[in-house]
Parts: C-alpha cells; sequence; structure tokens
C-alpha cells in the first residue's frame, strides 16, 4: 500500500515539474542578460541551462529541475 501511494505521489509530481522546467529556463535567460559572472560561472550557467533544456525534453523533469536551479544558485536568483 505505501508503494502504491508514493507512486501515485510520484506520478502526480511529474506533470508539476513538466511545467516548471520552462519558467526556470526563462528566469535564467533574462538573468543572463544582465549577469556579472566571470567568464567559469557564466560558461557553467549556460551548460546547466542547456542541459535542462535536454532533460526536460527528454522527459527528465526532476533532474532537469535540479540543473536548472543550480544554475539560478549560481546567477543569485530565485
Amino acid at each position: 500500500m505505501k508503494r502504491l501511494v508514493l507512486a501515485a505521489a510520484l506520478l502526480a509530481a511529474s506533470p508539476a515539474l513538466a511545467f516548471q522546467c520552462p519558467a526556470d529556463m526563462a528566469a535564467i535567460d533574462a538573468a543572463l542578460a544582465t549577469a556579472t559572472l566571470s567568464a567559469e560561472d557564466l560558461a557553467r550557467v549556460k551548460e546547466l541551462r542547456a542541459e535542462g533544456e535536454r532533460l526536460h525534453a527528454a522527459g527528465d523533469h526532476q533532474a532537469s529541475v535540479d540543473a536548472l536551479a543550480e544554475a539560478k544558485r549560481l546567477l543569485g536568483i530565485e
């Protein structure tokens, strides 16, 4: 029974995460326009942004959210 509840919760969360990814990518894109980062951090943010988009397209939304969250952290946005 616990496994059934856990599986249902995970299935319910997946669509919500799918909608979060594009919003996170848009926030990153907007912040990049005015970001003052080192070349290394800027490259890392762009790499994480691309990885997040790739993972989102592949349907791995949790991994996408995680990658995009790291990019947002480097940019100093929530």
